[in-house]
C-alpha cells in the first residue's frame, strides 16, 4: 500500500476508468496505473497493488484498490477545482469560489449550491450542475472504496456504478446478486460468496431469485432463448440446495416483479428473460410488417436479365434467376445453399440490378470476418451489424445503437450475409433500424450451426413460411474440382467423405491415438504445410477444435502451438491470463462483446468503439507506462485497458462455434476424442465449410464417420416461431 499526493494524470479513460498518476510517495515520484475513480492533481490517494517493473518505463505501481481524500486546504481545493473535473469550472472560477467560501467551499458545492449564485457568472442552473457533477464523483469515490472491501475490482465497481448509479452502495447491501445482471457481468458462484461477507446476509429468497436469473442466463449461451418452467426446478435445486417449493415460489415472485416473464406457447408455460423475451417480440412485429408492407415491385424483364449477365459475364441458372426475380420483385428473399452452390454469382446478380435502378444498398455480417469476406467477392463495401447500427454508446451500462426505430438507416435495400450465426439481440436492433418498404435479402447455410448467442433465426424464419426462400443445391463445375466442396455436400446428405485420395485440398491423417494426433497437428501447422505450401502458420492456418477441453482441445492446442509460433523471450511484454499468458505478438480473440475499447479503422473510416464476440486479431503491443495494449484486427486497431484484457483468449486454436462466419485459407481439425454432445453433422460441416484452400483432418476415421450418421441437431427453444404464427 502506498499514499501520495497526485501530482499530474497523465492518461484518463472515462470510460473504463484506466487511469496513469504521477504521485509523490516518501518524497519521491512513482508512476501508478490501473483504474480508480476519477482523480485530480490535487488529491490524497491510497493504493493497494504490487509493485512491478517495466522494462523501458522502470518500476511502477500496479493499482487494484484505491481510496482518495478530498483536499482539505484551500490550496489543495482550488487546485481540485480548476482541474476540469468539473465541467463549466475552470481556474478563473475556482479561484472565485474559493475566494468567497474558502475552506468551507466543498461543503457550499455539495449542501448548499444556491449560494454559488452570488459569484458573478454562475446561474442557478449552472450551480445546480457543479453541485451534482461534485456529488456523482464523490459517490464513485465512496462506491469503488465500499465495493473493493469485497474484492470487487475496480473494473466491477466502475460498470456497477454506471448502471445503478449514486445509489449503488445501497442497492449493493440489499442485494450484491445485482452484480450478476449484464452490465456488470460477475458470475452467480462470486456474487454468492461475496453475499455470506456481507455484515447482513440476504434473505434467501433473494438468493435464489438471483439464481434462477442466473440459470436463464447461463442457457442463452447455450443457445435457448427461453426455457419451458419444467425444466427449471431440478437445476434450480442442484445449484441452491433449495427446496422445489422454494424455487417455484421464487419463480412466481419474478414473474410479479416482471424480472422473468412467463408465456404460454404451444400449451406449454415458458420463462423468458425480459430483454430476450422482447427482442424475440420485435423481431416477429417486423418480419410482419416487412411482409404486410412489401417494398415497390421493380418487375425483371429477359432483358434486364441479360444486362445482368453481361454486366458478370455469366449466365444465371434456373434458382439463381428465380432468387434474383423475387429479390426485386417481391423484395424480401432467403437465399441459401452450400458452398460451390452459386450463392455469390446470384448476390453479384442482385447487387447489379439493384445499382441498375439506383437503389441505396447496405452490406452487412455479423463479424469483422464475415463483412470482409462479403466485400472482396461482391466490390462493395460491407460493414458489421454493430457497426452499420453504431454500436458503442452506453446508456446506465446498456449498450445501445446510434440507428433504431427513431433513427432508421437510409437505404433502399439491405444484404444480410451469414444469417445463420446472428443471434436475436442483434437481429432486433437490426430489424429496428430497417425501414419499412426496404428490400431485404438474408444470405446463410442453412446447414450449418446455429449462432452462438441465443435464438434460431434462420430456421424459424424459414419455417414460417412467409418469406420466400429459394435454396441453391446444384455444385457448379467449376466448384466440383474442389474435394473440399464435393466432400462437404456429402456429409449434409450423410454420406461418408472421401478419405483416402489425398491429392487435392481435402486430406485425412489417420491417428488413433490423442496424443500422437495432438503432434501430428502442431507439425502440419508449424513445420510441414509452411513448408510445402508457404502458407504462414499465423495468419493463414488456423485450428478449429469441437471443444476447449482434452489432449486435442483449444486449451491444450494453443498452449503448445503458442510456445512454438510465438516462444517467450526476455523482450517480448506480456500479460498473465490465469492458466496461459498473452504475448506481444499473439493471435488473440474477443471472447464477449466490449462496446467501451476505442479503436482506430484501417479502412479509412472514423474511428470509434467497440469489439464483439469473436473477433481475431494481433496482440501487436503491450504498454504498462499507460496500462493499456493494442490489438489489430481486420479492419481496426483497437487499443484496450490492461485490465479488458481478461476478455481476450489465444485463438491458434479456437472452437468450430467460434469460427462461424469465418474462412481461412487452411483448416487444419482434430476429429478425435470429440464430446458427446459435440459429435454431430453439422458441426463437422461448418468446420470443412470454413476452408478455403485446404483442409486437413487429423484423426479416427470411425469417430468422423460417426459425426456424419448423427444428424439430430442440439435442441434449442426459441419463442419466434410461435410469435410469427401469432
Amino acid at each position: 500500500m502506498i499514499n501520495g499526493t497526485v501530482e499530474e494524470v497523465t492518461f484518463r479513460s472515462d470510460e473504463s476508468g484506466f487511469q496513469v498518476l504521477q504521485i509523490e510517495f516518501e518524497g519521491e515520484p512513482v508512476t501508478a496505473v490501473g483504474v480508480m475513480p476519477k482523480v485530480v492533481a490535487g488529491e490524497l490517494v491510497r493504493l493497494e497493488g504490487v509493485w512491478q517493473v517495466h522494462p523501458s518505463f522502470g518500476r511502477q505501481f500496479k493499482v487494484s484498490g484505491c481510496v482518495s481524500e478530498m483536499p482539505s486546504s484551500t490550496a489543495g481545493m482550488y487546485r481540485y477545482l480548476a482541474s476540469g473535473v468539473i465541467k463549466g469550472v475552470g481556474e478563473s472560477t475556482a479561484e472565485r469560489i474559493i475566494k468567497k467560501f474558502g475552506e468551507s467551499a466543498f461543503d457550499v458545492i455539495e449542501n448548499e449550491p444556491e449560494r454559488l449564485t452570488q459569484i458573478k457568472g454562475l446561474s442557478q442552473n449552472k450551480a445546480e450542475k457543479i453541485s451534482e457533477q461534485f456529488v456523482s464523483q464523490k459517490a464513485l469515490r465512496n462506491t469503488m472504496a465500499a465495493l473493493q472491501e469485497y474484492g470487487i475490482s475496480p473494473t466491477e465497481s466502475m460498470r456497477a456504478y454506471r448502471a445503478f448509479g449514486v445509489s449503488i452502495d445501497e442497492k449493493f447491501n440489499e442485494n450484491p446478486y445485482i452484480l450478476c445482471e449484464d452490465e456488470v457481468g460477475m458470475s452467480f458462484e462470486r456474487a454468492d460468496g461475496i453475499a455470506a461477507r456481507l455484515p447482513v446476509r440476504p434473505h434467501e429468497m433473494v438468493r435464489i431469485m438471483a439464481g434462477i436469473k442466473h440459470i436463464l442466463r447461463h442457457n442463452l449461451g447455450n443457445g435457448h432463448s427461453c426455457i419451458p418452467r419444467n425444466k427449471i426446478t431440478a437445476p434450480a435445486v442442484s445449484l441452491l440446495s433449495c427446496s422445489e417449493d422454494d424455487a417455484e415460489i421464487a419463480v412466481d415472485n419474478l414473474i410479479s416483479t416482471e424480472e422473468i416473464i412467463e408465456k404460454e406457447l404451444g400449451g406449454r408455460a415458458f420463462l423468458f428473460l425480459p430483454k430476450i423475451y422482447q427482442a424475440e417480440r420485435t423481431i416477429a412485429q417486423k418480419m410482419k410488417m416487412f411482409c404486410d408492407y412489401p417494398p415497390e415491385s421493380i418487375y425483371i424483364t429477359d432483358e434486364l436479365m441479360h444486362f445482368a449477365e453481361g454486366n458478370l459475364n455469366l449466365r444465371f441458372e434456373g434458382k439463381q434467376e428465380t432468387a434474383i426475380k423475387t429479390a426485386l420483385e417481391k423484395g424480401l428473399l432467403i437465399l441459401t445453399g452450400g458452398p460451390g452452390t452459386g450463392k455469390t454469382t446470384t448476390l453479384k446478380g442482385i447487387i447489379t440490378l439493384m445499382e441498375q435502378r439506383g437503389l441505396k444498398i447496405a452490406l452487412t455480417a455479423p463479424t469483422g470476418r464475415a463483412a470482409k469476406r462479403i466485400t472482396e467477392i461482391t466490390g462493395i463495401e460491407a460493414q458489421t451489424i454493430h457497426r452499420l447500427l453504431g454500436a458503442g454508446y452506453r446508456d446506465k451500462g446498456k449498450a445501445v445503437f446510434q440507428k433504431n426505430e427513431r433513427d432508421q438507416l437510409d437505404i433502399d435495400a439491405i444484404i444480410i450475409d451469414e444469417i445463420s450465426m446472428v443471434d436475436v439481440t442483434v437481429f432486433a436492433a437490426l430489424c429496428e433500424a430497417v425501414p419499412i418498404g426496404c428490400r431485404i435479402i438474408m444470405v446463410g447455410d442453412f446447414d450449418q450451426l446455429p449462432p452462438v448467442g441465443a435464438g434460431n433465426i434462420l430456421q424459424d424464419i424459414m419455417a414460417w413460411g412467409k418469406i420466400e426462400t429459394v435454396k441453391l443445391t446444384e455444385i457448379f463445375r467449376q466448384a466440383m474440382q474442389s474435394d473440399i466442396i464435393t466432400n462437404s455436400h456429402k456429409i449434409v446428405k450423410g454420406e461418408y467423405p472421401d478419405t483416402v485420395s489425398n491429392d487435392n485440398d481435402f486430406f485425412f491423417m489417420h491417428e488413433e491415438e490423442k496424443e500422437l494426433a495432438r503432434a501430428t497437428v502442431l507439425d502440419l501447422v508449424t513445420r510441414r504445410l509452411p513448408n510445402a505450401y508457404g502458407f504462414d502458420a499465423k495468419k493463414d492456418i488456423q485450428v478449429l477444435c469441437a471443444s476447449h477441453l482434452g489432449e486435442v482441445g483449444t486449451l491444450n492446442l494453443n498452449i503448445s502451438l503458442q510456445s512454438i509460433i510465438n516462444p517467450a523471450t526476455p523482450k517480448k511484454k506480456k500479460i498473465n491470463r490465469g492458466g496461459f499468458e498473452l504475448r506481444e505478438g499473439d493471435k488473440v480473440m474477443q471472447i464477449r462483446n466490449n462496446y467501451d475499447i476505442p479503436y482506430e479503422s484501417l479502412a479509412g473510416e472514423e474511428a470509434g468503439s467497440g469489439v464483439y464476440n469473436g473477433d481475431i486479431g494481433t496482440l501487436k503491443a503491450i504498454d504498462f507506462r499507460n496500462s493499456v495494449a493494442q490489438v489489430v484486427f481486420d479492419d481496426k486497431i483497437a487499443t484496450y485497458p490492461i485490465e479488458s484484457c481478461g476478455d481476450l483468449e489465444l485463438a491458434y486454436a479456437v472452437t468450430v462455434h467460434k469460427s462461424q462466419g469465418s474462412e481461412f485459407p487452411v483448416v487444419v481439425m482434430p476429429v478425435l476424442g470429440v464430446p458427446k454432445p459435440l459429435k454431430y453433422r453439422n458441426l463437422l460441416y461448418t468446420a470443412v465449410t470454413r476452408a478455403k484452400k485446404i483442409l486437413v483432418l487429423v484423426g479416427s476415421e470411425p469417430e468422423l464417420r460417426s459425426m456424419v450418421d448423427n444428424n439430430k441437431k442440439a435442441k434449442r427453444f426459441s419463442a419466434l416461431k410461435y410469435f410469427l404464427n401469432e
